[in-house]
């Protein structure tokens, strides 16, 4: 009987502990999961963090600082005896640059250096290296550099084909000519954009296509610098931002910058085939307009170009090149650029309602 009874009690004890259990339960799974699911955040967060701080390590080392050295003069309103003018000496931080060869070859923008003037790289260590030979692309907006060093890291370079709208992207340089080294995270914002780029320490414009954009922060002085992809691998190169717009900037992809770089190894020089033209490209809607065909309407020619030579002359317009029709999206520039020095190119132009067929020996561009 003793035994029955502890039994019974022992029954009613489990059955209330599971009612109470019970009723908790709910709330007890809720709260683990809130905490679960914070707990997760954090470690996001955290893997964020890791990766940035990752990039930022692996990178760095490579990037330059690019200033350039001026002689001031000044006068002396007080001294008026004298009036000798004062000459002064004045660095300026005006671009970045990353290094793609141990023994000194920096990337930068053309635009960077576009100027006559006595240019020096500073290293991720505060070394300051002359410029002593700098190479500019007559094509892109893209300058090497080379300075005398070696054992310098060098960056590792991606491929711009792969890149993604939405991807995180970090960009180091040195915004504003004053803080070098800075580092700026955010997006690919948008590719294949069309911009004009230019340089607030150097009076220069350039048209440039097939530019990424991105909302990590881009000021001048970024300029040359490099962005960056998660796996620290360099995408871009930082070229422009919008002008008065937050948070829009824009790099030329990479693989311009491995053709160029491998243009220049071939030749110790950048090699590009050169026309001799100026155009404007002729719509479907205004070909139709003015009873013209589309293409590119041939606005000057250069003297003693192999266009010249070709009898290519201001009016025409030019429709195919090489059996490729000249329409919106297929430039003539495009199509050049992707041409070698010496070859021989089939022109298809339009001339007071005639069709006529010319060839052109494409030669190197003059004056690099």
């Amino acid at each position: 009987m003793r035994k029955l009874i502890l039994i019974v009690i022992v029954l009613i004890i489990i059955l209330g502990v599971w009612n109470i259990a019970s009723s908790y339960l709910p709330n007890l799974v809720n709260f683990i999961g809130k905490d679960g699911a914070k707990s997760s955040e954090k470690v996001k967060i955290v893997s964020e963090e890791s990766v940035v701080i990752d990039i930022v390590e692996k990178v760095s080392p490579s990037v330059v600082t690019v200033g350039i050295e001026q002689r001031i003069i000044n006068f002396d309103p007080f001294d008026i005896f004298r009036q000798r003018p004062q000459a002064t000496k004045q660095e300026q931080d005006i671009g970045s640059g990353f290094i793609v060869s141990s023994d000194g070859l920096v990337v930068t923008n053309k635009h960077v250096v576009d100027s006559r003037g006595k240019y020096n790289v500073i290293t991720h260590d505060g070394k300051k290296y002359e410029v002593k030979n700098i190479y500019r692309d007559p094509v892109n907006d893209i300058a090497i550099v080379k300075i005398d060093a070696n054992g310098l890291k060098m960056v590792e370079m991606g491929d711009s084909s792969m890149v993604k709208v939405g991807q995180l992207v970090v960009a180091v340089g040195t915004p504003l000519g004053e803080f070098r080294g800075s580092v700026t995270k955010g997006i690919v914002s948008g590719i294949g954009r069309g911009i004009t780029a230019g340089s607030p320490f150097e009076s220069f414009a350039e048209k440039l296509d097939d530019v990424i954009q991105t909302d990590a922060a881009i000021n001048p002085g970024n300029s040359g610098g490099p962005l960056v992809n998660s796996s620290g691998q360099v995408i871009g190169v930082n070229t422009a931002i919008a002008s008065g717009a937050e948070n829009i900037g824009f790099a030329l992809p990479i693989n311009i910058i491995k053709e160029s770089l491998k243009n220049f190894n071939d030749n110790g020089q950048f090699n590009r085939a050169f026309l001799g033209i100026s155009y404007k490209l002729i719509s479907k809607e205004i070909a139709l307009l003015n009873d013209v065909p589309e293409g590119a309407y041939i606005q000057d020619v250069v003297p003693g170009s192999p266009a010249e030579k070709a009898d290519i002359q201001r009016g025409d317009i030019i429709t195919k090149i090489d059996n490729k029709k000249i329409q919106t999206g297929t430039e003539v520039a495009q199509i050049i650029s992707d041409k070698k020095v010496g070859d021989i190119i089939n022109i298809t132009l339009w001339r007071d309602g005639k069709t006529i067929e010319i060839k052109a020996a494409l030669v190197v561009v003059p004056n690099q």
